[in-house]
């Protein structure tokens, strides 16, 4: 038996991970994703599926890469609303 290295279960049908030059072990792929999988950059979620690359960025989605983009800094005037040009 392994101890799985997220949650400490000692189980019969854990399994190793090797990745990035290390092993890891886990007994679920729930904690292989809990360890492993990384964060989408706007929204948080684990990406367990294909995501999205952006340079340095990985998002879950199409959705959260374009959000993203939307995200950055705007021109605002100064009661804080977003100028006309930063809309069109």
């Amino acid at each position: 038996m392994a101890k799985c290295e997220t949650c400490g279960n000692d189980y019969a049908r854990s399994f190793d991970i090797d990745m990035g030059g290390g092993r890891h072990t886990f007994d679920s792929f729930e904690c292989a994703i809990t360890a492993l999988a990384p964060l989408c950059s706007h929204c948080g979620c684990r990406v367990i599926g294909h995501g999205v690359d952006r340079g340095e960025a990985i998002y879950c989605c199409d959705h959260c890469a374009r959000a993203s983009q939307s995200d950055a800094p705007r021109a605002r005037d100064q009661q804080g609303r977003e100028s006309a040009a930063e809309r069109h």
